[in-house]
Formats: C-alpha cells, structure tokens, sequence
C-alpha cells in the first residue's frame, strides 16, 4: 500500500496532467498554464497537501466531503468533464489506472 505521501504525489500529477490539457486544448497554451489554470493547480495542489482523507480515499473526484470552495470546485468539475475522456487518448497508462482504483474503491465501499 502506498504511503500517504506518495498518493498525495500521485494524486497531484492526475490533477496536474487534467489541468495542463484543459488549459492547452481550451486556453491555447502549449506550454506551462494561463494565469487561472495556474491559479486552479496551485490551489488544487494545496487542497490535496492538507485532505485528511488521504489515507482512505483513491482522489479527490472520489471523496465525499468536498472540500473545494465552490467556485474552484465548479472549475475543477469542468477541468475533470473534460479531461477525464481525453486521457486516454493522452495520458492511457493513468487513465485506465485510475479507473481500476476508483472502480476497486467502489467495489468496496459496497461490501461494507
């Protein structure tokens, strides 16, 4: 099992990885991210460092306390909406390991 670190890590590069294809496919920008999307990392990247639920929750598209202001959980909705299809086009390895994760978190929740 991986340490609380670590997907804290993992966590912020999926994010990360969804923020710089929105901000390239929406904004235009081909390298490094406009001012909102960066605005939108940084504090996704902050939300993450400080979630108490690391440790029993696979990401935070996942978790049932939302955390998020509402304005930047509106946008990092949008950023997901979109992203969340095109990664496996982009980024396939992450995707489809995300969706194994969130479909064994799933699977468990519902045996408890």
């Amino acid at each position: 099992m991986p340490s609380i670190e670590a997907k804290r890590e993992k966590e912020k590069q999926v994010v990360g990885l969804m923020i710089r294809l929105y901000c390239h496919k929406k904004h235009g920008k081909r390298q490094g991210l406009c001012p909102h999307c960066q605005e939108l990392y940084v504090y996704a990247c902050r939300r993450s460092d400080h979630c108490p639920f690391m440790e029993t929750k696979t990401f935070c598209s996942n978790c049932k306390v939302h955390c998020y202001r509402e304005d930047m959980r509106q946008e990092i909705r949008k950023v997901m909406a979109f992203s969340g299809p095109r990664m496996l086009f982009c980024h396939p390895v992450i995707a489809i390991r995300h969706l194994v994760e969130t479909r064994k978190e799933k699977k468990m929740e519902g045996t408890l």
